[in-house]
């Protein structure tokens, strides 16, 4: 029985994908972004315990070698997280495809679907893959937003039962991409190209953080490919904010209005008839 890692569950959103869903947090990235707002999802637990001490409400504890966290007594302060040296969190749990299934059908009538992201989701492919399937049978929709680096056109089963992608892309620039990431582009730009030919393309994500990448650049580079593959697919223009990002890794701030407004006119400019700031 396929079980998949789960770092959270968000019941009701309204940024993750078309109407009000539910946002499904997957634990483990093959990313390791400067910029990363998440960085607790990055890696698995791997038992070291310094999170133990670090809680004041006796929520976590050490049985058999591994840490055991107590949902019921936790109080969601995140000291925990902060302890952590791994970029990891001892809140992740392992789900079956039912337990995730019971969780959505607690929403049902107040969603229009669900939305996987991560850490990066596609690296649990078998486990969305079954998911997908019966959350379909529920009458939902199926989305994920994934970093793009895992080569989708083989994976046809999983495919076969997503509805749409929101793939992030974060720089044009191949070798400014890897700096940002640990990894180069190439991947992405194919599955942005594969996804948008069989019509699996929502959204195109770029986030934008000063005087660390090339901005303008990127956005007009983005956003004429995303006119060229489709101009009604959309394009997310996102302000870089510090908020739970490791400030000791980046030294940005958040763009201001008016730069926002210039980088919509450069998409708006090349043909995309769909631009969001955020």
């Amino acid at each position: 029985m396929v079980k998949g890692l789960i770092n959270k569950i968000i019941p009701f959103s309204f940024v993750d994908g078309p109407g009000n869903r539910m946002a499904i947090f997957l634990q483990g990235c093959n990313f390791n972004c400067l910029y990363c707002h998440n960085p607790e999802t990055i890696n698995p637990c791997n038992n070291c315990g310094l999170c133990v001490n670090a809680c004041h409400y006796n929520a976590l504890s050490i049985e058999n070698g591994a840490v055991v966290w107590n949902k019921n007594a936790c109080q969601q302060c995140d000291e925990c997280i902060k302890a952590c040296n791994r970029n990891s969190s001892p809140k992740v749990t392992s789900m079956t495809v039912e337990e995730v299934v019971n969780e959505i059908k607690k929403v049902k009538s107040f969603i229009s679907g669900i939305t996987v992201s991560g850490g990066e989701c596609t690296l649990q492919s078998e486990f969305l893959t079954e998911l997908f399937r019966e959350v379909k049978k529920l009458g939902l929709t199926t989305f994920v937003d994934t970093n793009g680096y895992i080569l989708l056109e083989d994976k046809k089963d999983f495919l076969g039962v997503m509805d749409k992608a929101m793939v992030d892309m974060k720089s044009f620039d191949r070798e400014e991409h890897k700096m940002l990431t640990g990894k180069d582009n190439e991947t992405v730009l194919k599955n942005i190209r594969y996804l948008a030919s069989i019509d699996k393309l929502y959204e195109v994500r770029t986030v934008i953080v000063p005087e660390v990448l090339e901005n303008y650049y990127n956005v007009d580079n983005i956003s004429r490919l995303i006119a060229e593959l489709n101009p009604k697919i959309r394009y997310k223009i996102i302000k870089y904010r510090p908020l739970g990002v490791r400030t000791n890794l980046i030294q940005s701030y958040t763009p201001s209005d008016q730069m926002m407004k210039e980088l919509y006119c450069i998409a708006k400019g090349n043909g995309l008839e769909d631009i969001v700031l955020l």
